[in-house]
């Protein structure tokens, strides 16, 4: 079971109270697009903000594979960073989050993804490895890691305005991919068992669940077939009263 992220930045958890589906207008989201390639590279925690880890002998973990060729899928948007208390918390590709790693979280790009990260303030680049899935805040597109965050300046802004760009995919890349939809953070556990009651008699050859994570509580469904069309339908059609609290499509692989 992956677990679900909610990333450093303005906002708090979010409360529901009363939960209600209604069909809704359709949402535009960016394509997924697939890829792969070479391992996470790690980076001292000493590391000083805006000053990428210098690349160390071959075979060492500090050994920073750069993308080569033109990207495969390009994006622009808002970055985030978190650390704690996700470190040393298992990511959603079933590793252990090392905040002082060179890794990311996305929500649609497949796991293992290598993509290089650049914060448009200062042209300052990051190579980092996709490894779990976040963030849910409306508006970003990208979680780093503390030290990723670190070597490109948005460690102590929080949030900046980067661009993402992702090369060849890994060995076994699955271009279909396995999809669900997301919608957190509850911070009482009945709101989120009341929302799944509710899906599961809405959807009943979905897959319904409610688990914890470090800000709340969350509800997944995952459709029979877990294709991307039919979880882009359900969450199209699903509307919560609170606003802040909007489904999302994730990637489960």
């Amino acid at each position: 079971m992956t677990r679900a992220r909610q990333f450093r930045g303005p906002g708090a958890v979010l409360l529901l109270s009363p939960l209600a589906l209604a069909l809704a207008g359709c949402r535009h989201r960016t394509p997924p697009v697939a890829y792969q390639p070479p391992p996470a590279v790690a980076q001292p925690s000493g590391t000083r903000e805006g000053t990428p880890a210098r690349p160390a002998g071959p075979g060492s973990t500090n050994a920073q594979a750069v993308p080569r060729g033109r990207p495969l899928f390009t994006e622009v948007g808002i970055a985030s960073w978190y650390g704690p208390p996700y470190h040393n918390r298992q990511a959603a590709d079933g590793s252990i989050y090392d905040q002082n790693a060179m890794t990311a979280a996305h929500r649609e790009l497949p796991m293992g993804s290598i993509v290089r990260v650049t914060n448009l303030a200062n042209n300052q680049s990051v190579v980092v490895k996709i490894t779990d899935r976040g963030p849910f805040v409306d508006g970003r597109i990208i979680d780093l890691s503390l030290a990723a965050a670190k070597a490109v300046g948005v460690y102590r802004a929080g949030t900046a305005r980067v661009r993402v760009e992702a090369y060849a995919p890994p060995a076994g890349y699955d271009p279909v991919g396995k999809w669900c939809v997301q919608i957190g953070a509850f911070g009482d556990a009945s709101a989120a068992v009341r929302l799944k009651n509710e899906l599961m008699r809405r959807y009943g050859t979905a897959k319904v669940i409610e688990f914890a994570g470090p800000t709340g509580h969350w509800v997944r469904i995952t459709p029979g077939n877990a294709d991307r069309a039919t979880a882009d339908r359900i969450a199209q059609n699903m509307r919560i009263p609170d606003r802040g609290a909007l489904p999302y499509l994730v990637r489960l692989n």
